[in-house]
Protein backbone atom coordinates (compact mmCIF):
# COMPACT_ATOMS: atom_id res chain seq x y z
CA UNK A 1 0.00 0.00 0.00
CA UNK A 2 1.23 3.44 -0.81
CA UNK A 3 -0.01 6.42 1.15
CA UNK A 4 -0.17 10.05 0.53
CA UNK A 5 3.72 12.06 1.62
CA UNK A 6 3.29 12.55 5.37
CA UNK A 7 6.48 14.39 6.71
CA UNK A 8 8.45 11.01 7.96
CA UNK A 9 9.94 12.64 10.72
CA UNK A 10 6.91 12.14 12.52
CA UNK A 11 7.06 8.30 12.02
CA UNK A 12 9.19 6.69 14.19
CA UNK A 13 10.99 2.93 12.59
CA UNK A 14 9.90 0.21 14.60
CA UNK A 15 11.96 -2.02 16.62
CA UNK A 16 11.82 -4.58 13.90
CA UNK A 17 13.50 -1.46 11.57
CA UNK A 18 10.46 -0.96 9.71
CA UNK A 19 9.48 2.34 8.96
CA UNK A 20 5.72 2.78 9.63
CA UNK A 21 2.76 4.00 7.39
CA UNK A 22 4.88 3.27 3.71
CA UNK A 23 4.91 0.64 1.53
CA UNK A 24 6.68 -2.50 2.03
CA UNK A 25 7.64 -5.35 -0.64
CA UNK A 26 9.76 -7.79 1.21
CA UNK A 27 13.46 -8.41 -0.70
CA UNK A 28 14.90 -12.07 0.01
CA UNK A 29 17.81 -10.74 -0.73
CA UNK A 30 19.24 -9.86 2.81
CA UNK A 31 20.93 -11.31 5.72
CA UNK A 32 21.94 -10.56 9.16
CA UNK A 33 24.63 -8.02 9.72
CA UNK A 34 27.79 -9.43 11.78
CA UNK A 35 27.46 -9.15 15.30
CA UNK A 36 27.92 -6.07 17.24
CA UNK A 37 28.08 -4.19 13.94
CA UNK A 38 27.02 -0.34 14.31
CA UNK A 39 25.17 1.17 11.21
CA UNK A 40 26.69 4.27 10.76
CA UNK A 41 26.99 5.22 7.27
CA UNK A 42 24.51 5.73 4.93
CA UNK A 43 24.49 5.22 1.11
CA UNK A 44 22.99 6.66 -1.83
CA UNK A 45 22.33 4.75 -4.94
CA UNK A 46 20.20 5.35 -8.22
CA UNK A 47 18.21 2.89 -9.88
CA UNK A 48 16.22 2.87 -12.98
CA UNK A 49 15.15 -0.41 -15.04
CA UNK A 50 15.52 -0.20 -18.38
CA UNK A 51 18.30 2.47 -17.76
CA UNK A 52 16.59 5.61 -17.93
CA UNK A 53 12.78 4.86 -17.81
CA UNK A 54 10.51 5.21 -14.91
CA UNK A 55 7.55 4.54 -13.28
CA UNK A 56 7.55 0.86 -13.70
CA UNK A 57 7.66 -2.34 -11.24
CA UNK A 58 11.19 -3.83 -12.83
CA UNK A 59 13.17 -2.18 -9.41
CA UNK A 60 10.62 -3.91 -6.96
CA UNK A 61 10.97 -7.18 -9.72
CA UNK A 62 14.72 -6.69 -9.83
CA UNK A 63 14.82 -6.39 -6.24
CA UNK A 64 12.70 -9.63 -5.12
CA UNK A 65 14.20 -12.08 -7.25
CA UNK A 66 10.96 -11.96 -10.50
CA UNK A 67 12.42 -9.97 -13.21
CA UNK A 68 11.95 -11.42 -16.30
CA UNK A 69 14.40 -12.08 -18.36
CA UNK A 70 12.93 -11.66 -21.94
CA UNK A 71 10.76 -8.50 -20.87
CA UNK A 72 14.14 -6.08 -22.05
CA UNK A 73 17.28 -6.97 -23.44
CA UNK A 74 18.97 -5.44 -20.48
CA UNK A 75 17.39 -7.38 -18.45
CA UNK A 76 18.98 -10.46 -19.82
CA UNK A 77 22.33 -8.88 -18.54
CA UNK A 78 21.17 -8.44 -14.92
CA UNK A 79 18.13 -10.70 -13.89
CA UNK A 80 20.15 -12.99 -12.32
CA UNK A 81 21.70 -10.58 -9.82
CA UNK A 82 20.67 -10.92 -5.94
CA UNK A 83 20.67 -7.48 -5.29
CA UNK A 84 18.36 -5.42 -3.09
CA UNK A 85 18.32 -2.01 -0.95
CA UNK A 86 16.99 -1.00 2.38
CA UNK A 87 15.00 1.45 0.32
CA UNK A 88 13.75 3.38 -2.63
CA UNK A 89 12.45 6.71 -3.47
CA UNK A 90 10.73 7.42 -6.84
CA UNK A 91 10.04 10.66 -8.71
CA UNK A 92 7.15 11.21 -7.24
CA UNK A 93 9.01 10.80 -3.69
CA UNK A 94 7.21 7.97 -2.81
CA UNK A 95 8.99 5.26 -0.49
CA UNK A 96 9.62 1.65 -0.90
CA UNK A 97 11.29 -0.41 1.82
CA UNK A 98 12.67 -3.86 0.90
CA UNK A 99 14.74 -4.88 3.63
CA UNK A 100 14.35 -3.70 7.33
CA UNK A 101 17.05 -1.57 8.29
CA UNK A 102 18.58 -4.00 11.08
CA UNK A 103 19.44 -6.64 8.45
CA UNK A 104 21.95 -6.31 5.96
CA UNK A 105 21.09 -5.31 2.08
CA UNK A 106 23.15 -6.49 -0.33
CA UNK A 107 23.28 -3.01 -2.36
CA UNK A 108 26.74 -2.15 -2.07
CA UNK A 109 28.80 -5.12 -3.63
CA UNK A 110 32.42 -4.77 -3.85
CA UNK A 111 33.23 -1.54 -1.95
CA UNK A 112 35.46 0.06 1.11
CA UNK A 113 34.78 3.04 3.21
CA UNK A 114 37.85 4.66 5.22
CA UNK A 115 39.65 1.19 5.41
CA UNK A 116 36.40 -1.08 5.99
CA UNK A 117 36.05 -3.45 3.51
CA UNK A 118 32.27 -4.92 2.79
CA UNK A 119 30.31 -1.69 3.31
CA UNK A 120 26.80 -3.95 3.42
CA UNK A 121 27.40 -4.69 7.11
CA UNK A 122 27.34 -1.44 8.40
CA UNK A 123 25.59 0.91 6.04
CA UNK A 124 21.92 1.70 5.07
CA UNK A 125 21.67 1.81 0.93
CA UNK A 126 18.94 4.08 -0.34
CA UNK A 127 18.35 4.08 -4.14
CA UNK A 128 16.95 6.80 -5.72
CA UNK A 129 14.82 6.24 -8.84
CA UNK A 130 16.92 7.90 -11.41
CA UNK A 131 20.25 7.69 -13.78
CA UNK A 132 23.46 9.01 -12.82
CA UNK A 133 23.80 11.92 -15.59
CA UNK A 134 19.97 13.20 -15.18
CA UNK A 135 18.98 15.53 -12.00
CA UNK A 136 16.79 14.46 -9.24
CA UNK A 137 13.35 15.69 -8.69
CA UNK A 138 12.67 18.48 -5.76
CA UNK A 139 10.26 15.62 -3.56
CA UNK A 140 13.14 12.99 -4.11
CA UNK A 141 15.66 15.07 -1.94
CA UNK A 142 12.61 16.17 0.67
CA UNK A 143 11.51 12.51 0.93
CA UNK A 144 15.15 11.64 1.41
CA UNK A 145 15.77 14.22 4.23
CA UNK A 146 12.85 13.01 5.89
CA UNK A 147 14.22 9.83 5.83
CA UNK A 148 17.48 10.14 6.88
CA UNK A 149 16.12 11.97 9.98
CA UNK A 150 13.94 9.23 11.13
CA UNK A 151 17.59 7.08 10.39
CA UNK A 152 19.52 9.37 12.99
CA UNK A 153 16.82 9.54 15.07
CA UNK A 154 17.12 5.28 15.31
CA UNK A 155 21.02 5.09 14.68
CA UNK A 156 22.27 7.51 17.14
CA UNK A 157 25.97 6.87 15.07
CA UNK A 158 24.58 8.32 11.59
CA UNK A 159 25.12 11.74 10.88
CA UNK A 160 24.58 14.51 8.51
CA UNK A 161 28.76 13.66 7.36
CA UNK A 162 28.22 10.13 7.40
CA UNK A 163 26.48 10.01 3.88
CA UNK A 164 28.02 9.22 0.70
CA UNK A 165 27.57 8.25 -2.71
CA UNK A 166 28.11 4.82 -4.47
CA UNK A 167 30.73 6.22 -6.76
CA UNK A 168 32.67 6.91 -3.43
CA UNK A 169 32.76 3.49 -1.64
CA UNK A 170 33.35 1.66 -5.49
CA UNK A 171 35.29 4.38 -7.76
CA UNK A 172 35.89 3.15 -10.85
CA UNK A 173 33.11 0.42 -10.72
CA UNK A 174 30.17 2.79 -9.69
CA UNK A 175 29.00 6.20 -10.77
CA UNK A 176 25.83 6.48 -8.85
CA UNK A 177 23.99 9.03 -7.61
CA UNK A 178 26.13 10.28 -10.16
CA UNK A 179 26.67 14.64 -11.48
CA UNK A 180 22.78 15.05 -11.47
CA UNK A 181 22.75 14.65 -7.53
CA UNK A 182 22.70 17.73 -5.68
CA UNK A 183 24.71 17.10 -2.73
CA UNK A 184 24.43 20.62 -1.16
CA UNK A 185 20.48 20.93 -1.59
CA UNK A 186 20.60 17.58 0.69
CA UNK A 187 22.81 19.00 3.02
CA UNK A 188 20.73 22.03 2.89
CA UNK A 189 17.38 20.38 3.93
CA UNK A 190 18.91 18.03 6.87
CA UNK A 191 20.52 21.52 8.16
CA UNK A 192 17.17 23.53 8.07
CA UNK A 193 15.30 20.05 9.81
Amino acid sequence: MIVSLIPLNKFSIDSQGWLAHIRHLISPNYDERPADTIVDWLVIHCISLPPGTYGDSWIDRLFTNTLDSNAHPYFQEIHHLKVSAHALITRQGLLTQYVSFHKRAWHAGVSSLQGRTNCNDFTIGIELEGTDTTLYEQIQYQTLAQLIQALIVTYPSLSIDRIVGHEQIAPGRKTDPGVGFDWGYLKKLLADK
